[in-house]
């Protein structure tokens, strides 16, 4: 290491003297050791993140970049003649891959959030924070927008050089180049959202030529300064003030929860806190004789990779996104001065006091318990769901006609959904009524993930009308799969009787 390890004084205790070793008397005894207490409130300031490699981050940055290869690739894959996943709120459909869902199946959209939750939940009970570190959308963009300031900005060390000293030539361009490619990954990011909403290639040729429409071009411009101001100046900030996630998750955490620790029993003391003086303590004095070294040499690489420039050393903290960067730090140090890896590393409270970890106990029980209980039941929803919906709405303008045969006549308007990857065509026929016929169309045919509207009329004759309401039921039935039908409730009107 080229650069000076910089030194604190972490001692609270005004009566003890402090010396760097370099300025240790050679008659001096070495002082014990004090662990420091540590009550720093999170930095609100930028934090400068140092680039790190090692095997946790090889991991990170192949997961953020495959998330963002699924964000930014899936709009642009087709499925028939739609996108492969497409939000189509004018027609109110909403595309998933081969299946497409309707406001009606929102109990579905609840169901699959409430599921990932449960999941998140049970993620947080095991491994901690690993979906804040690896696949957080706040926190993938974060890693992305720091990837490029290292590369058009320099190290950490360049970077913060840069911004104590006067403005130069250099510094501007870099500064520029910087912020422009925030602002391309920001437009990229929010012309790729909106195009979840609208089909993107249209929409990438309406923005170019300027014909896109405003409520288009704000919602871009919305994201695109979301995405920029998130990624690239809050960032910690969002983890430490904004996410609820990093509050309520020690309501989780238990001694047996998978945590980013620091293991202070083989670290401390650490090396540059061995004083060689003696220690005054109301007027007293004596000597303490060091009688073992620890392993961190108090490098403060585990701070300056942490992306929210806390200190692991300290214990547990909600600001800790359980990234790992800091355990990638310390283990490349460790094999520089020839020790063990793993001072910082994924590990337990349990096994931290040197007792057995369990990993199956009653809050994860419950909580896989649970999930699998809702997967299956979700499962077996989706299995047992008929691929029709259909919607009957009287007409409003008429209730009723007569004619001069002595027949009475309802109109009513129907909107027939096929769920189904496959087009089917559906016999119309109608019961509850004696002599109830249909007039004109019979039957319908719907082309796969489609929706058709039409208007059936429905007479009888005026004699056996013997009230002005009476229940009715319209039939649909798949002529090449009976078992795909629905029977759906309705009212016919007549006259009033005297």
């Amino acid at each position: 290491m080229t650069q000076r390890i910089p030194l604190q004084n972490l001692t609270t205790d005004p009566s003890v003297s402090h010396h760097t070793p370099s300025s240790q008397p050679s008659h001096a005894q070495p002082s014990s050791y004090q662990p420091p207490h540590h009550s720093k409130p999170p930095k609100l300031g930028h934090v400068y993140v140092r680039e790190i490699g090692g095997f946790f981050q090889r991991i990170r940055r192949r997961s953020n970049w495959l998330l963002m290869a699924l964000y930014f690739g899936l709009p642009w894959v087709s499925w028939g003649d739609r996108p492969l996943v497409w939000f189509d709120l004018s027609a109110q459909e909403f595309h998933l891959f081969a299946a497409t869902f309707y406001p009606q199946d929102f109990i579905l959209l609840t169901w699959i959030l409430v599921l990932c939750a449960f999941g998140l939940f049970l993620i947080t009970v095991a491994a901690g924070r690993v979906w804040c570190g690896y696949s957080c959308p706040q926190s993938v963009w974060t890693f992305l927008f720091i990837w490029f300031e290292h590369r058009l900005e320099g190290p950490r060390h360049r970077r913060i050089r840069r911004d104590k000293a006067p403005r130069t030539l250099d510094t501007l361009w870099r500064k520029t180049a910087k912020h422009t490619a925030w602002l391309l990954i920001a437009l990229a990011t929010g012309v790729t959202f909106v195009g979840y909403f609208t089909p993107i290639r249209a929409l990438v040729v309406d923005f170019i030529s300027l014909n896109a429409h405003p409520w288009t071009l704000f919602w871009i411009g919305f994201f695109t300064v979301f995405t920029y101001l998130n990624a690239g100046w809050l960032r910690h900030q969002v983890c430490l003030h904004m996410c609820p996630y990093s509050r309520f998750q020690s309501a989780m955490f238990d001694a047996n929860t998978l945590i980013v620790s620091y293991d202070a029993a083989r670290g401390e003391p650490r090396r540059n806190h061995l004083q060689g003086n003696h220690l005054k303590n109301n007027h007293l004095h004596k000597s303490i004789e060091t009688t073992r070294v620890g392993d961190c040499i108090d490098c403060e690489l585990c701070v300056q990779v942490c992306p929210t420039g806390i200190d692991i050393r300290d214990g547990l903290q909600y600001e800790c996104i359980g990234c790992a960067a800091c355990i990638d730090a310390c283990d490349s140090v460790m094999a520089r001065i020839n020790k063990p890896l793993g001072l910082v590393r994924y590990t337990t409270e349990r096994a931290l006091s040197g007792k057995t970890t369990r990993f199956w106990r009653p809050q994860l029980i419950a909580y896989a318990v649970a999930l699998l209980s809702m997967v299956v039941l979700l499962v077996s929803f989706l299995n047992a769901r008929v691929p029709i919906d259909v919607d009957i709405v009287r007409d409003r303008q008429t209730l009723f006609e007569g004619t001069a045969d002595g027949r009475v006549i309802n109109y009513y308007n129907v909107t027939l959904r096929n769920h189904d990857s496959r087009p089917h065509r559906y016999a119309l026929s109608a019961a509850g009524l004696p002599g109830l016929r249909l007039q004109g169309v019979e039957t319908i045919e719907v082309e796969a993930n489609k929706t058709r509207h039409l208007r059936i009329a429905l007479t009888v004759e005026e004699d056996t009308l013997r009230l002005p309401s009476h229940s009715i039921e319209l039939h649909f039935v798949a002529l090449d799969d009976p078992s795909i039908t629905s029977s759906n409730e309705t009212r016919f009107l007549g006259p009033q009787r005297e």
